[in-house]
């Protein structure tokens, strides 16, 4: 039994036009726009992959309200590419945030509805990942944390640091899923959340059974009665298990 990080969930006030931004800020498309969900991924992405992880955008009336405890970060080649693709944001809509990084070589952005994220300088670890580096998800004990996400996800370790732990497909394609550790506990629902499925033939009742007693919780977001599954991780980060696909 297993399952497999598919895609990212961002709750959108205007799903279409946070689709239309992220496909432009990534060189993605726009895959699906429909009245419940509007999609990005790359250009004849194969869903569900390992290259990327698409990115679906929900109705959600709930403004969003503080720093957001998962966000993108982008990666770039070199710092004149790193300047290219800010600028390139900018003009699509982002703005600068704020989310007390002080100085750092990073830039970090919002997109039109306030989701935060960075612009990476350019770090080696992050060639072959495509436009998102990183996945990455704020919580109090990142050690802790990775070994669940690793059993949910089907992703290998990759690096652990006091602070810090990493994911990756095991074939070493697409992003990575980063656990950092930061002060503040979670406040509301995550407006940004992952989706996991099993292969097919698999069972997402059966599978949401093997995440509960790796750590996982139930979680009522308001789902009523889905297919899926609502689950929140050990730190209450939800998620949901998927049909088998």
């Amino acid at each position: 039994m297993s399952t497999r990080l598919v895609h990212l969930v961002i709750d959108a006030a205007d799903p279409s036009g946070q689709a239309a931004f992220w496909a432009a800020a990534l060189g993605w498309d726009v895959a699906a726009d429909e009245p419940d969900e509007a999609v990005a991924w790359p250009a004849g992405f194969d869903y569900p992959g390992i290259a990327a992880l698409p990115l679906v955008f929900v109705p959600v009336a709930e403004p969003k309200a503080g720093k957001n405890r998962v966000h993108l970060d982008l990666a770039s080649a070199s710092l004149d590419d790193q300047a290219d693709i800010v600028r390139r944001l900018r003009d699509l809509g982002a703005a600068p945030a704020d989310v007390s990084q002080g100085e750092v070589p990073w830039v970090v952005l919002a997109d039109p509805e306030g989701n935060e994220l960075c612009v990476l300088e350019p770090r080696s670890v992050y060639r072959g990942t495509g436009p998102v580096a990183a996945v990455v998800i704020d919580c109090a004990d990142p050690a802790k944390l990775v070994g669940f996400w690793s059993e949910a996800s089907g992703w290998r370790v990759a690096s652990t640091e006091p602070g810090f732990c990493s994911l990756r497909s095991a074939s070493g394609a697409g992003p990575f899923l980063e656990l950092i550790r930061r002060p503040g506990g979670k406040n509301g629902k995550n407006r940004i959340h992952p989706d996991v499925a099993p292969f097919p033939g698999g069972d997402n009742h059966a599978e949401a059974e093997r995440l509960v007693a790796a750590g996982a919780s139930p979680a009522d977001v308001g789902q009523g009665d889905v297919r899926w599954v609502v689950l929140a991780d050990p730190e209450g980060n939800e998620f949901c298990v998927l049909t088998p696909r």
